[in-house]
């Protein structure tokens, strides 16, 4: 497995010198605090963490993989260790507000932070990662008595959350709903049904697990107009905030995959599993999608991180490993063959993983602007900036999205040409590589359902025939 190095020098340079980011972060009302100091210092804390504690677990954590008895699931050796070190190190409440035990800082800053977490170890970074989309939809549309209810276990790192989406029957088609919500008359609600692909669904790290579910009230109308958001517990949590007795919502299975194998994907079961409401009744998806701008992003850094990690695997393989002589001519004359980086292929290769992987990072801090912009609108409680910004970055989600995930797998395949024969055998970590970007370009919309996205709904629909 390639020995992970944080890409500091072109972070800083995208940061400091391409956009400017300390005027930038000036400009936002939660920017105050994210001077040149607090963003060096996080830079190099999280690299410092990424690349000792992270990465030595990704190859092993793939190996292990999961493992699934009586409804638990057990992550691979070392993961709960560096769970604990990831929360005592305050790194989920980044980007989260102070008065629920955040720091508050611009959400580009915690993008900065998932980019690191993901080239080291993408598998890991699935569990607080997948804790985000929960958060912001809490966050945003959630009562302030279940902001004060789940927010501060969820952003000290304490509790995980998933967002609950795809069934049996479908995924992005979710109009085909069929999970039933039941009122009982207390405000609560009991549900049943069952979800597939959860990622983090059911795991040993936290003490309770926050699930954001589409279900549908009994009344509700066919189609998308008629399924609505509930937050349901692992654990029901009492009013006092402490754990209480095991809500009836139980892991099935996980999923044996390709890659990604240290992420526990659930089949998750609702046997009448007490739940509560977010936002207005048969408006869940509305609600549900409302960060999914953001969510994409971070499945586009999928495509940078992979990018950059096989890249840091090649390029030294290609300067040690010799083969043949150069057809420009002899390069190393004291050796029988010169290095596999004199050969222009090879060389194609390597400036092909580069390009992707800084360039596409120059891509994700862009959009990380208006991510931050548009997240500022709603903790200022401005919804014409919101809704500027959420279209400025909407537009650009299925890009990234579509293009960065399917150039990241590239870029992997690539980084196992690179070692020929020897990119293909387990112990180099480049096949690895390349299984774990290949799901990247299927979850979170399939690259397919990025290009109806952009071309359907961007183009065609919102410009009604104006320019882009």
């Amino acid at each position: 497995m390639p020995q992970y190095k944080a890409p500091l020098r072109d972070m800083r340079f995208l940061l400091n010198d391409v956009f400017d980011y300390t005027s930038h972060y000036a400009s936002l009302s939660n920017g105050g605090e994210a001077t040149p100091d607090m963003v060096e210092a996080i830079l190099e804390g999280a690299a410092t963490f990424c690349e000792e504690v992270l990465a030595p677990l990704n190859l092993s954590g793939d190996q292990e993989g999961c493992h699934f008895e009586n409804g638990n699931v057990t992550t691979p050796k070392g993961f709960k260790e560096a769970y604990k070190e990831y929360v005592a190190g305050g790194w989920q409440g980044l980007s989260h507000e102070v008065k629920h035990g955040g720091q508050g800082l611009p959400m580009s800053l915690n993008l900065l932070k998932a980019e690191m977490m993901g080239t080291a170890n993408w598998s890991f970074t699935m569990y607080p990662g997948l804790s985000l989309g929960c958060m912001n939809t809490i966050m945003q549309y959630g009562t302030e008595a279940q902001k004060d209810l789940y927010m501060p276990p969820l952003v000290s790192g304490e509790w995980t959350g998933t967002m609950c989406l795809t069934e049996p029957q479908c995924g992005t088609d979710l109009g085909q709903v069929k999970t039933k919500a039941e009122p009982v008359g207390d405000g609560s609600y009991k549900l049943t049904g069952t979800k597939i692909f959860i990622s983090a669904g059911e795991h040993d790290l936290a003490d309770n697990i926050i699930h954001i579910v589409l279900a549908r009230l009994p009344d509700a109308p066919r189609g998308t107009r008629g399924i609505s958001l509930f937050i349901v517990p692992k654990f029901l949590v009492n009013a006092d905030g402490s754990v209480g007795e095991r809500n009836p919502v139980v892991c099935g299975s996980i999923e044996h995959k390709m890659g990604i194998r240290a992420s526990a994907t659930a089949v998750l079961n609702f046997d009448g599993a007490v739940g509560y409401l977010i936002a207005e009744p048969n408006k869940g998806l509305e609600a549900m999608f409302t960060f999914m701008n953001t969510a994409r992003i971070g499945t586009a850094v999928q495509g940078v991180a992979h990018a950059e990690l096989s890249y840091q695997g090649s390029l030294p393989y290609a300067k040690e490993r010799r083969s043949m002589r150069a057809l420009s001519g002899k390069k190393d004359a004291d050796h029988t063959a010169d290095a596999l980086i004199w050969h222009a292929d090879v060389r194609r290769m390597l400036l092909t993983q580069k390009a992707v992987a800084e360039g596409g990072r120059a891509m994700i801090y862009h959009a990380a602007k208006l991510a931050d912009n548009m997240v500022n609108g709603v903790l200022e409680g401005n919804k014409a900036k919101y809704e500027a910004f959420d279209d400025k970055l909407g537009f650009y989600t299925p890009i990234l999205k579509g293009f960065l995930t399917e150039m990241g797998l590239e870029s992997a395949n690539l980084g196992m040409q690179v070692f020929g024969g020897h990119g293909y055998i387990k112990e180099h970590g480049m096949e690895q590589i390349a299984r774990d970007a290949r799901i990247s370009t299927l979850y979170e919309g399939t690259t397919g359902i990025q290009a109806l996205d952009l071309l359907g709904r961007k183009v065609l629909l919102t410009t009604k025939g104006k320019c882009v």
